[in-house]
């Protein structure tokens, strides 16, 4: 009898562990989402408890208490794209929680990092870096191409090799203006004392 409630026991702590390794597989656990709040923040079902989430590096544009120009969208895209994933994950990086008290986090949505689906569509620009943080080298990958396809809040972007041309250029221009005023302010004094200076010698 002794035997049996053993081999019952170990089997009860073998299905808990394949549980937690599947729950917690590579550093992730798996989360309900419970209501969205705007494109970087949500809140999920962790361990049934419900959890307000600040997606880890990322910032949209504002949607509740103000509204900026693709805040709206970014909300909306982000909202939908969770409500259609079969599966969300979080998983955890550095600080677990910000000064706000909500918790931070990396989300993944059917295997793909949420974060970087968001700025890829240039709906997020890739900021609060206060760790050596995971996923910073994909991200900051993600965000170049959406600025140099000028994706949404990227629409009006000019990047620094653009705006540094243009500055060359313009003082090019005007160091040239300012040079020929220069020499003819030299040669007029130049001439005007050669002329002086033959008006003595005549008289």
């Amino acid at each position: 009898m002794l035997k049996f409630f053993k081999n019952i026991l170990l089997l009860l702590t073998f299905l808990f562990v394949l549980n937690l390794d599947n729950t917690y597989a590579d550093g992730k656990i798996n989360v309900t989402l419970s209501k969205c709040v705007d494109g970087d923040t949500a809140y999920f079902i962790v361990d049934n408890k419900e959890v307000k989430v600040r997606f880890l590096a990322i910032d949209t544009p504002e949607s509740t208490n103000k509204i900026e120009p693709y805040g709206k969208q970014a909300s909306e895209f982000v909202c939908k794209t969770m409500r259609n994933a079969k599966k969300i994950e979080l998983e955890y990086d550095g600080d677990k929680v910000d000064k706000y008290g909500r918790t931070l986090a990396w989300v993944f949505v059917d295997d793909e990092l949420l974060q970087n689906i968001i700025v890829k569509n240039g709906l997020a620009e890739v900021t609060y870096l206060y760790d050596d943080y995971k996923y910073t080298d994909m991200l900051k990958d993600s965000e170049r191409i959406a600025k140099q396809k000028k994706l949404n809040i990227w629409k009006d972007y000019k990047s620094n090799y653009i705006i540094t041309a243009i500055s060359i250029v313009i003082l090019f221009i005007f160091s040239q203006k300012f040079r020929k005023k220069v020499k003819r302010k030299v040669k007029s004094k130049v001439n005007k004392k050669i002329n002086d200076g033959m008006d003595k010698l005549l008289k």
